[in-house]
């Protein structure tokens, strides 16, 4: 006989859900790469999909606690595959100067679903006890035209000259150009860029292998792959620092800890979706100009101070009318400052960072860094707000978003403007040089030129492609790369 499932049967259950599926989500990142690896970009994404169009059909209409469990794991590989593989097929297929503006529209159509998450939580607030069946199913809805619109997308045109695909390849170029001229042309420079990578990769060690196995090993042993991980996982593990999951997944039993009711918590609710969506538009505009790590430095010392507000509002008594509106209030502000920052550059720096024959292992990792990390914090979260209160939670991840700022700033290289070949030249700058050069070159610049108001100061740059000259990093050969320095 069916156990009848009700929101107040099992609270920790409920609760946990959001872990529940970001740990699923971390274990099926790592399926991605032979996936990947055998049937391409959309057969993936196609697989991806059909997960996401079953998985919540099958939540709303479950019977048990198990069942549900079942349909969050299947939902989970969806998830995980389509985190994985979009951002990579975007990031191949986008021309060099637009691929930043490009690929973010993952985050930016993942901010759109979360707000229509709110909005549906607002439809269906008074329909009893199915609410949560109904919160649960809709979420099939935008899988539809992501099954079918994956069809009529060429394939990664990158994949299929790894598969030595190259008539392939150039008819999906035809598709993604506007001329035959232009399609040609950077199938000739991806070739040859593809022929220089393969040099710098082999110069490094790397097994010519579809090992999977080997791939991860080499994540951690091959410098030029390793700092690429490296700077993957800090931007990955910056989101979730930055306390903006925690936020989205729980926002309504924040915002009723903090006095509100449940109608309330489910507007402000909104309200954050709403600003997280909108206020992500800037960053198409800007992540291909002022940079992916321009963006993250300006906005985390925003998501700091914003953050911290919000948790000094709660200090207000709790019979004001103010004290939800200013929470509020430095919350939605906090979403302007995450949405074309943080939220959009993680997935898409993590997508071009990897050499082609570590990018599917590479993002899965990247993936899988994110989600663990989720999970561990969502899990954390009821803890966290029974012994620190809703102000010592704003607190604390506020103090983790100066943490971030300093890992970004020391760690993470610009990769703005640069085709995904010539990354590897940017990525064969050992980790100590490059924390000397911002230490010792960007700091002091910064000081003179915006401190001291100096319009003449000139920051110096650190990699010279055309040639190697005192020792400097470029991009013939391995760029000078000293791997005992790594």
């Amino acid at each position: 006989m069916p156990v009848r499932i009700s929101p107040s049967s099992s609270g920790k259950f409920l609760h946990s859900l959001p872990a529940r599926l970001q740990a699923n989500d971390c274990s099926a990142a790592w399926l991605s790469d032979p996936i990947n690896h055998r049937i391409g970009r959309r057969g993936t994404i196609f697989i991806a999909a059909v997960f996401s169009l079953l998985a919540p059909l099958g939540s709303g209409l479950t019977q048990t606690w198990p069942q549900l469990a079942v349909c969050r794991v299947l939902l989970g590989i969806g998830m995980g595959l389509k985190e994985v593989t979009v951002p990579v097929f975007s990031a191949e297929s986008a021309p060099t100067n637009v691929r930043g503006g490009l690929v973010m529209s993952w985050q930016l159509w993942t901010a759109f679903g979360i707000f229509l998450g709110f909005s549906a939580n607002l439809a269906v607030i008074n329909t009893g006890s199915i609410a949560w069946r109904l919160q649960l199913g809709s979420a099939f809805i935008p899988a539809i035209p992501l099954c079918l619109g994956i069809w009529f997308c060429a394939e990664s045109p990158r994949w299929l000259m790894g598969k030595k695909k190259y008539q392939k390849a150039y008819r999906s170029l035809l598709r993604l150009r506007n001329t035959p001229l232009q399609a040609a042309r950077d199938l000739y420079y991806i070739h040859v860029q593809f022929k220089a990578e393969a040099d710098i990769v082999a110069a490094y060690g790397v097994a010519k292998t579809d090992n999977f196995f080997t791939r991860c090993i080499e994540l951690f042993t091959v410098p030029r792959v390793r700092r690429a991980t490296q700077a993957s996982g800090i931007v990955m593990i910056a989101q979730q620092m930055c306390g903006i999951n925690i936020i989205a997944f729980y926002s309504s039993t924040i915002f009723k800890a903090a006095g509100a009711s449940n109608t309330e918590a489910l507007f402000v609710s909104w309200g954050f979706g709403l600003s997280n969506f909108v206020f992500a538009w800037p960053a198409v505009f800007t992540i291909d100009t002022f940079g992916r790590r321009g963006l993250l430095l300006f906005t985390f010392p925003n998501m700091f101070w914003t953050l911290l507000a919000a948790g000094m509002c709660v200090f207000i008594p709790p019979g004001n009318r103010a004290q939800l509106g200013m929470v509020g209030f430095f919350v939605f502000l906090f979403a302007a400052f995450y949405s074309p920052g943080e939220g959009p550059v993680p997935f898409t720096y993590s997508a071009e960072v990897f050499p082609l024959s570590h990018r599917e292992v590479g993002m899965s990792w990247a993936v899988a860094t994110n989600n663990f990390w989720a999970s561990i914090l969502s899990l954390c979260l009821p803890a966290m707000l029974a012994t620190m209160t809703v102000q010592g939670v704003f607190g604390f991840y506020a103090g983790l978003n100066l943490v971030a700022f300093v890992m970004i700033f020391l760690w993470l290289p610009e990769t703005k403007q640069r085709s995904l070949e010539e990354l590897d030249y940017v990525f064969g700058v050992p980790t100590r040089r490059h924390m000397g050069y911002q230490l010792n070159e960007v700091l002091p610049w910064w000081i003179r030129r915006w401190v001291k108001r100096d319009k003449t100061a000139v920051c110096p740059d650190l990699y010279h492609f055309g040639g190697v000259e005192d020792g400097e990093y470029a991009s013939s050969g391995k760029g000078g790369v000293d791997e005992k320095a790594s």
